[in-house]
């Protein structure tokens, strides 16, 4: 549900949205969420100082609850798909 949710989410303020994808690993230290979008969103999707990077933590982290979700954003280029 929460890699749904944030996908959605940053689908909404991104160019290539068919590029955006999430993927959610389950490590020792709990969950975490792995967002990859085109290399040229990369600025878009971390924002200003990582305003907007901090805002989508801060949904995911009450979406989560008490267990929370880490959220990591990976510059993904083209050539390595």
């Amino acid at each position: 549900m929460l890699a749904e949710a944030l996908e959605h989410l940053v689908r909404g303020i991104v160019d290539n949205p068919d590029d955006v994808s999430v993927r959610d690993k389950e490590l020792r230290r709990g969950s975490v969420l792995e967002v990859r979008v085109h290399p040229d969103d990369l600025g878009k999707v971390i924002g200003r100082g990582g305003r907007t990077a901090s805002a989508f933590r801060t949904v995911i982290g009450a979406l989560a609850g008490r267990g929370g979700a880490r959220v990591d954003f990976v510059d993904v280029d083209r050539r390595r798909r």
